[in-house]
């Protein structure tokens, strides 16, 4: 697979280190990774720089998941680009938003790296 430009939105960290070593290790070749503390920083970056993939967390201060989402899609930032949400909500109402705002995925934290390859390659075929 070639080099794929992702972005990961999530305010921790350490959640950001662990979702990109998972990817890596369901052998996607990152290059570059971007990263935002959340929607509002995300969407500031996304104006600047193209990825090929997005993973968003739902909750976040300044501005969520899914109005990160919703702002994407609204503004025609990163068209055709598959976003997935990572989340610990395990309401199908937050996974049906998601959906609905135009999310192509989503994977409920904790995770494993096999569970982010399940969800995160077939968007990339």
């Amino acid at each position: 697979m070639s080099e794929i430009r992702a972005l990961i939105v999530d305010d921790s960290s350490v959640m950001r280190k662990i979702v990109e070593r998972a990817l890596r290790q369901a052998g996607l070749d990152l290059q570059p990774v971007h990263e935002a503390g959340n929607g509002a920083e995300a969407l500031e970056l996304l104006k600047a720089k193209q990825v090929d993939l997005i993973l968003s967390d739902i909750n976040m201060p300044a501005m969520d998941g899914l109005e990160f989402l919703r702002q994407i899609r609204a503004r025609n930032l990163a068209p055709g680009v598959p976003v997935v949400m990572i989340t610990t909500e395990s309401s199908e109402e937050h996974v049906k938003q998601a959906i609905l705002a135009g999310a192509r995925g989503y994977i409920r934290k904790p995770f494993t790296a096999e569970q982010v390859k399940e969800r995160v390659l077939p968007l990339l075929a």
